[in-house]
């Protein structure tokens, strides 16, 4: 039997070199190329089970985005492969580009590379692929790579940011079964202000409701280690045993019928229900804000405008700016900072900006 063909596309040797050994090792033929042309060439010639797709393809022009017409060319000219987006350059907001718009799987930073994780990736790339080959999956941003011959070993835990040395007030619980997910999430989340713990599955979840508080959980509703997998509705028993927990719930769903979006707002409280692909920051911003706001026991939360207000005045705007900026009259801006005021119980632009951001309702 003729082995499954993979195609690494990246500009780095280093890179090229690790990434066709871990999947050589997995039985897969692999195919290298350093350019969008030589990657183009490759899947004209031979059709593919997997694509590893670096974002950068420029040498040392980090602003290259040729990664992203690779995915696009997979798109036209090998639809049955599975695309993952592995970069050292990419924002939150191409990575989830890569997702919605470009059909990756998954989108991994070479920062935080791990051979082990990488494997379970892949294969479940390829299950995904031999289960529904059109249906494309979820995504995660990159940073700043790591050089290939530091990257981490299998049993090596992931290395702490700097700023995890100091443990925040509030905390939040992510559970996605995507690693991709799971690290915008997290990124985002963090730049809120939290510290923040990651899981995978309900049972998983279940442990850290047990020993932890938290001001906000964020929910997928499908989970790939379902009890039930041909009736996967893990998401749904989760958000009741956060809902027991009095913990603040806001789901970021790829997939859900419209009876579990109903019953996860219904019956089990949900802030808001956020789709993966049309994901904004800015709406998992103003969610999480109400979510704290609840868990906080605050009798007034901010309204959407009041928190734009917010947002603006931590960058500095006066009132005729934020009125430019937000289509509206000084008097108004006055008004919703009269209520700003008032809901954060401080009485200055600069009190105001600091219980923002203490309450994680704009970044820091």
């Amino acid at each position: 039997m003729q082995a499954p063909r993979a195609l690494v596309v990246d500009d780095d040797p280093s890179w090229q070199q690790i990434l066709a050994e871990i999947l050589t090792d997995q039985g897969m033929a692999v195919d290298v190329a350093g350019s969008l042309e030589a990657a183009v060439a490759s899947l004209r010639a031979a059709p593919h089970r997997l694509a590893v797709v670096d974002l950068a393809l420029g040498q040392e022009d980090h602003r290259n985005q040729d990664g992203l017409r690779v995915l696009d060319a997979l798109r036209r000219h090998d639809p049955g492969c599975t695309a993952l987006l592995l970069s050292g350059h990419a924002t939150v907001e191409i990575a989830v580009s890569a997702l919605t718009r470009h059909g990756a799987f998954t989108c991994l930073r070479k920062e935080s590379f791990r051979r082990s994780e990488f494997r379970q990736v892949v294969r479940q790339a390829l299950a995904s692929a031999a289960a529904s080959p059109a249906e494309p999956a979820p995504v995660s941003p990159a940073a700043a790579s790591a050089p290939p011959d530091v990257a981490a070993p299998d049993d090596a835990p992931p290395l702490a940011s700097a700023s995890a040395a100091a443990a925040p007030q509030r905390r939040a619980l992510v559970v996605e079964d995507d690693a991709g997910w799971r690290s915008v999430l997290a990124e985002l989340l963090t730049d809120l202000g939290f510290g923040v713990d990651l899981c995978r599955s309900y049972g998983e979840a279940l442990g850290f409701l047990r020993r932890a508080s938290y001001a906000v959980a964020v929910v997928d509703l499908t989970l790939a280690s379902s009890l039930a997998p041909d009736d996967n509705t893990d998401g749904l028993r989760l958000l009741s045993a956060v809902k027991r927990a009095e913990v603040p719930a806001v789901v970021v769903s790829g997939s859900a019928l419209p009876g579990h979006v109903e019953a996860a707002y219904q019956e089990h409280g949900i802030i808001a229900f956020l789709e993966k692909r049309a994901f904004d920051r800015g709406a998992l911003r103003r969610a999480v804000a109400e979510a704290v706001q609840l868990a906080g026991g605050e009798e007034s939360a901010l309204t959407a405008r009041e928190l734009e207000v917010l947002a603006l005045l931590k960058q500095g705007l006066t009132n005729k700016e934020i009125a430019e900026t937000l289509v509206i009259s000084e008097n108004t801006v006055k008004r919703h900072l009269k209520g700003v005021f008032f809901k954060l119980e401080v009485n200055s632009r600069a009190a105001a900006v600091a219980r923002g951001i203490s309450l994680g309702l704009v970044y820091r």
